[in-house]
């Protein structure tokens, strides 16, 4: 896969199973891998989209199976250029069907390229780190300066970000549909059908989705909000956010018919230190 990331070693883990699903039994025909928040973890989605390859093969399914990004490829982590980058080589290459989803990381660097004055936030938070992987490098902006210094750097991030780079991310999709599943980044906001669902809940919504139990028509798939290194299996929803750029644990979740697997590529020296997880945390009452 194209890329130069650090070299890092990374182990790959097939957590437990979640039960059977009982409400959610379609996949269309198909094996659907969906993968969670990557925040410029190049090595561990590296090394999970070699794990998923081999599990697709091992599987021998007649029909191409489907995987799923279910955003913020972006920010937090050191490789976001690279983590673009190979989902970008991905999609050109892959023999699987792919989706791509939008995550609201995306979102605000977009908006850093288009209203670079409005984003003081997000540059010291969270854009410090892509624009750094973009090799545009700069320090803490003063106030005096800050309108300048704002167009200074989107400027310069335009310089280096490649055109491909900025397709793949104004093209993204917010939502995708597959069988009995939905797949989204942030989630939903519950009482509300999935087709009249706003993008902006989808992209941001946190605690008034996490502590719903309102069940939509379909199983909500989603990244955005995580508490350890595992993933969370719900009667409403499977959460595979698994704060990878913090545990070094990158999730993906393997759907077929009414099976629920994981798979998760880790770093070994964050699972020494007491962050890998046991499987994933999962309902009594189940999907």
């Amino acid at each position: 896969m194209a890329g130069q990331g650090t070299a890092v070693d990374i182990e790959i883990v097939r957590l437990p199973d979640a039960p059977p699903s009982q409400r959610a039994t379609s996949t269309d025909g198909r094996i659907v891998y969906a993968v969670g928040d990557i925040h410029g973890c190049y090595p561990q989605l590296s090394a999970l989209l070699e794990a998923i390859v081999a599990d697709v093969e091992a599987a021998d399914v007649a029909v191409p199976p489907l995987l799923v990004f279910c955003g913020d490829y972006v920010d937090r982590g050191p490789e976001s250029a690279n983590v673009v980058t190979a989902l970008i080589w991905l999609a050109r290459h892959a023999a699987l069907d792919l989706v791509f989803l939008r995550g609201n990381h995306e979102v605000m660097l977009l908006d850093f390229i288009d209203q670079p004055e409005e984003s003081l936030a997000w540059l010291r938070r969270d854009g410090k780190a892509t624009l750094t992987s973009y090799g545009v490098r700069f320090s803490d902006i003063a106030p005096d300066a800050y309108d300048e210094e704002c167009f200074r750097l989107r400027d310069r991030l335009m310089d280096k970000m490649p055109a491909s780079h900025l397709e793949f991310l104004r093209g993204l999709p917010v939502t995708h549909v597959c069988g009995d599943y939905v797949f989204v980044h942030a989630g939903m906001k519950p009482g509300v059908p999935i087709a009249r669902q706003d993008d902006e809940d989808c992209l941001w919504i946190g605690k008034e989705f996490l502590t719903s139990d309102y069940r939509f028509e379909k199983v909500v798939v989603h990244g955005h909000s995580w508490s350890s290194a595992e993933p969370v299996v719900l009667p409403n929803r499977i959460g595979i956010d698994t704060g990878a750029y913090a545990t070094g644990a990158l999730s993906a979740v393997r759907l077929d018919g009414r099976r629920i697997g994981f798979l998760q590529a880790r770093s070994p020296d964050d699972a020494a230190a007491g962050s890998a997880p046991r499987g994933p945390k999962i309902s009594p009452g189940g999907l």
